[in-house]
């Protein structure tokens, strides 16, 4: 059975999902605030939290910090902010769906399964990508460069597979939102994802302003030009 932290401050909002994802077979456990959540966090494993980002002593974000530290497992943002920027930054520190209030609760339980579907993928799933100095191992969730490991956010971890898992073949800007959200409602446009591949270049590449490994198909989009090994 899979284990979910809802972490909601609001009492009304937080019994009808709580209620909704016990009727879906998932042990929940609650929490109102930041510290609550944190001693949760610490003395126990979850699966999946679903984190609302304003909270009485807190936010959301420090408590997917604090849970991404401890693991690789989904967090899903709720919140009332609709700004791109909100939904970068969540996304960049690790966040892997958002949601804006007000909201069904059926589609969060649908964004949960999608998540814990990935989440299964992730860990019966295990291949090594190689391809020059550049490494992913897809059992640990890591990339490395020159055998360290370098930090990508998870949209940079899902770019970095997405293009090694498709070497040589160019990927229109479309694609590649499809490939890095599985699918699901895509939180940012074609501008954004061209800042987080230039995130990207800056980490992989020995010259960002001249990449060998993602370089830019004009017209197309992007493709990794750079021969992958697979094991």
């Amino acid at each position: 059975m899979n284990k979910i932290l809802l972490v909601e401050d609001d009492e009304a909002l937080g019994l009808a999902i709580e209620f909704s994802l016990i009727n879906e077979g998932y042990e929940v456990v609650r929490a109102s605030g930041v510290k609550e959540a944190k001693q949760q966090f610490d003395r126990d494993t979850f699966d999946l939290a679903i984190l609302d980002i304003g909270l009485p002593d807190g936010n959301g974000y420090d408590l997917c910090l604090h849970f991404k530290k401890q693991n690789d497992s989904s967090v899903i943002f709720l919140t009332a902010l609709d700004e791109e920027a909100n939904v970068v930054m969540g996304l960049d520190i690790g966040g892997d769906d958002y949601i804006t209030k007000p909201f069904r609760v059926k589609e969060l339980m649908s964004r949960v399964k999608v998540q814990l579907r990935k989440q299964a993928r992730l860990e019966t799933s295990s291949v090594i990508l190689t391809s020059e100095n550049i490494k992913i191992d897809t059992s640990q969730v890591k990339a490395y460069k020159n055998h360290e490991c370098i930090p990508l956010t998870n949209l940079e971890y899902k770019l970095l597979t997405a293009f090694m898992m498709n070497a040589h073949k160019a990927l229109k800007r479309n694609e590649i939102l499809l490939k890095i959200t599985d699918g699901d409602d895509v939180f940012f446009d074609e501008n954004t994802l061209s800042v987080y591949i230039k995130r990207l270049r800056d980490k992989i590449e020995h010259d960002p302003k001249n990449p060998q490994f993602i370089v830019t198909q004009r017209g197309l989009g992007y493709r990794w030009s750079k021969d992958v090994s697979k094991k």
